[in-house]
């Protein structure tokens, strides 16, 4: 799977390669904008996924290790901020495809909107990661447990359409 290619400069194309089983054990087929996002150039957030009994702890910790030894397009190592999942989210709609990941977050103008699961410790902690990032714009941060339920969040559902 391909996570980054060039990225205005941000940082060089890189690519994670991850178990070709992912698509059979969630709904997103391993979606990027799942697991990192570039934030700025030499920036970029991971996902981390703290529960060992799930696959995406070691696909995480996987991550984390390929992004920490990455450079950027200048050849500096990138800064990697670690967006810890929830261990805990709202009983409504969980589920097996509940996608429980702050890395789907939406930029627009003056503001980022982020996902809230209602586990507390981990929706402050990204909360403030994320503010750290975007000092100039306003945190929102929303319930879209029907969302992540169907495995989506925030950034799935402000992709474009085209005028049919």
């Amino acid at each position: 799977m391909n996570l980054f290619r060039q990225n205005k400069g941000w940082g060089q194309g890189l690519s994670f390669q991850t178990n070709k089983s992912r698509a059979s054990r969630d709904i997103t087929d391993g979606h990027t904008d799942f697991y990192a996002r570039f934030a700025k150039p030499g920036v970029v957030l991971a996902g981390y996924d703290p529960d060992p009994h799930s696959f995406d702890y070691d696909v995480t910790k996987r991550h984390l290790e390929l992004l920490r030894a990455a450079k950027d397009a200048q050849g500096k190592p990138l800064k990697v901020l670690t967006l810890e999942g929830p261990m805990t989210i709202r009983e409504e709609y969980a589920s097996e495809d509940f996608a429980a990941g702050y890395i789907g977050f939406y930029l627009c103008n003056g503001a980022v909107i982020m996902q809230g699961f209602g586990d507390k410790a981990a929706d402050q902690a990204a909360k403030k990661t994320l503010q750290e990032v975007f000092p100039e714009r306003t945190i929102e941060q929303i319930n879209i447990d029907g969302i992540a339920a169907g495995g989506g969040s925030i950034h799935c559902t402000t992709q474009q359409e085209p005028y049919v």
